[in-house]
């Protein structure tokens, strides 16, 4: 089997490409998988990092507000699959299948492959579907979906198959106290882990300051380690230093935490924003999370998200508006202090966990490359 993978721009959209991946791989170790991305995207870091050849398309991503920049996003749009290194990567690779998971990393191999008449499929992780997700799912063969109310939002109902949420198998392999102690933490230390997404969130960023100050500070046995994203890692660095942050061992910043499942397994509580990936991997580890929906999503899908979860009491909900009035703080000290309500969020979150979405996507695969029967 030859695959080729699409997505990007964020972890969001590269971290299912890569557990789709893995679990091909489990099922077929002879196949051969390749990645498609652009250069500035995540993915040109996370895909080579994992053994994978990755190509590169031109593409860019349209801009909710008026931009210039818009114009030559959508001469990409129009001209990207059509291009000479977008075709010549089918031609050189001849995939079976080509399988995309959102970002607009994605339209320009997705929509060129599916003219040629190759096998695609694009996974939708997310309650509200992306633009890249609406512009393609008249092109291709399969739509797999996460949630099964997006299926309200689509117009080519006969293609919708709902799989929920691709994992890959780290999430969940290595228990608490394993995790901790491999990542040199004792049984006293309490590790709260938090995180804005794999680019950066200021607002976020500086609220997990706060919280570094006004209770790390005074706790050394409480262990933050907080990634800030790299298109905020310089500045929210020296915010960092200024503040005399770095004179405490228990208070660590870094850009990016390559190690999600190894941290998170070990994780007492976690800050992060509620993205349908985030909230699956959480839900899988049953972790004590405070969630900061994204504002600046469609439909505010991110806020709808946290909101389940707050409502059956398997997370609290903080929204971005209230974190410089302090709130943060005040909630990671609540869930830090209270055991029992740690407690009852872990054994409620996992409800929301699916452990069957790879092997659908495998099942998926395997009709899609004429090997259902294999």
């Amino acid at each position: 089997m030859r695959l080729l993978l699409t997505g990007g721009g964020t972890a969001g959209h590269i971290n299912p490409a890569l557990a789709i991946a893995e679990t091909v791989l489990e099922h077929d170790p002879s196949a051969v998988i390749e990645f498609v991305g652009i250069r500035t995207g995540k993915e040109a870091d996370l895909i080579p990092r994992e053994g994978y050849k990755l190509h590169f398309v031109r593409s860019m991503g349209i801009r909710r507000s008026l931009s210039p920049a818009n114009i030559k996003a959508v001469w990409l749009a129009l001209t990207s699959p059509y291009a000479k290194e977008t075709q010549q990567i089918l031609d050189d690779f001849r995939p079976d299948l080509v399988i995309g998971t959102g970002g607009y990393a994605s339209w320009p191999i997705m929509r060129a492959a599916a003219k040629r008449g190759i096998p695609t499929a694009v996974h939708e992780s997310n309650a509200i579907p992306g633009m890249t997700v609406k512009r393609l799912e008249r092109h291709v063969d399969r739509i797999w979906l996460n949630f099964a109310q997006t299926a309200k939002q689509l117009k080519y109902q006969d293609k919708i198959v709902c799989t929920g949420n691709p994992l890959r198998r780290a999430f969940g392999v290595c228990d608490k106290d394993s995790a901790k102690r491999a990542l040199g933490l004792s049984e006293r230390d309490t590790l709260l882990l938090s995180f804005g997404g794999s680019l950066g969130a200021e607002a976020v960023n500086l609220a997990v300051l706060d919280v570094m100050e006004r209770i790390c500070t005074q706790n050394p046995n409480v262990i933050c380690v907080h990634a800030a994203g790299k298109r905020d890692f310089g500045h929210i660095r020296a915010e960092f230093e200024g503040r005399g942050l770095n004179a405490y061992p228990n208070c660590r910043l870094v850009d990016y935490i390559y190690q999600m499942p190894l941290y998170m397994s070990a994780a007492d509580c976690v800050i992060a924003r509620a993205g349908a990936m985030t909230l699956s991997e959480l839900a899988t580890l049953k972790k004590a999370a405070i969630l900061i929906p994204s504002p600046y999503v469609a439909d505010n899908h991110q806020f709808k998200n946290a909101k389940a979860l707050a409502d059956r009491e398997a997370a609290l909900l903080v929204e971005e508006k209230t974190l410089a009035d302090g709130a943060l703080t005040v909630a990671a000290e609540q869930l830090l202090t209270d055991t029992a309500m740690r407690a009852k969020q872990e054994q409620n979150i996992a409800a929301f966990a699916d452990s069957h979405a790879n092997e659908r996507i495998w099942e998926e695969i395997q009709m899609l490359t004429g090997k259902s029967n294999a």
